[in-house]
């Protein structure tokens, strides 16, 4: 039998499924699961080679594998929140186990990370400057991208310090993890899966952010024209860092208003 995902659940009630972004691990989401796990079922995935599941080592290490390993913990409908490279993960796993979903929520992520012709992203030359950086020292890359998370957020120092606080609790990926998941941004493009998301669809953004820059959201709209958008004037990459109880209010918001209204 495959061995499955470590997983964390707190609270109780409609299940909330929190997936985190590149290099880090579920520890960011700590300030969101003491609020939410209050009115909510609130779990926590590592991906695979993550956090508490370092050691869960997948071959093939592809979108389509760590989908899977996902939708195996997963055991009754959920709301599942993807921040950055975990919306890509959210969104892939909208598409392929929509029975799995009572709604998608993707924060601060795009469908296509790389800059392109008319669509605005991160600079490809960034994207290999850290896989560089990895080779030569993979802790110092790790927090040169915690850095870049905050960056635009008004109270950019305090917020690098909770991050690397909230992620430090929990073991490092590896170079060969964090090589090939940094691939994901580099060479996924769902744009065109956009249009097949059949569940409700609440996308959230950080005005300040350098990494999911604003010019691209109004072209996601038109991929996605019945998602729901909202933006954090006061938010860089890490919306949920730079303003939490905002954060809060606007996902329970969009649960209440779209989620229980609606069964």
């Amino acid at each position: 039998m495959a061995k499955m995902l470590k997983i964390a659940s707190s609270g109780s009630g409609l299940p909330l499924v929190f997936i985190h972004g590149w290099g880090l691990n579920s520890g960011v989401w700590q300030p969101s699961v003491e609020q939410l796990s209050k009115s909510f079922c609130v779990i926590t995935i590592d991906l695979p080679g993550f956090g508490v599941n370092v050691d869960h080592q997948i071959s093939p290490y592809t979108l389509n594998n760590i989908v899977k390993n996902i939708a195996g913990v997963i055991n009754e409908p959920a709301i599942i929140i993807g921040w950055s490279l975990g919306g890509m993960i959210a969104t892939e796993l909208a598409c392929q186990y929509p029975e799995k979903l009572k709604g998608l929520v993707t924060v601060a992520s795009s469908p296509c990370f790389v800059e392109q012709d008319n669509w605005p992203g991160i600079k490809p030359e960034v994207l290999t400057l850290f896989h560089r950086q990895l080779e030569e020292d993979t802790q110092k890359t790790i927090n040169n991208f915690l850095k870049i998370q905050a960056m635009g957020s008004p109270q950019l120092r305090h917020d690098i310090k909770l991050l690397r606080d909230l992620v430090m609790q929990y073991p490092m990926p590896n170079k060969e993890t964090l090589d090939l998941s940094l691939g994901f941004l580099e060479n996924e493009d769902q744009r065109q899966q956009l249009s097949d998301i059949t569940v409700p669809f609440l996308r959230m953004y950080g005005k300040l952010d350098s990494l999911v820059p604003k010019a691209v959201i109004d072209k996601i709209s038109a991929l996605s024209k019945h998602s729901n958008v909202v933006i954090f004037e006061k938010a860089s990459h890490a919306p949920f860092i730079s303003d939490l109880s905002t954060f809060i209010i606007e996902l329970t918001s969009w649960i209440d208003r779209v989620i229980c209204k609606s069964e």
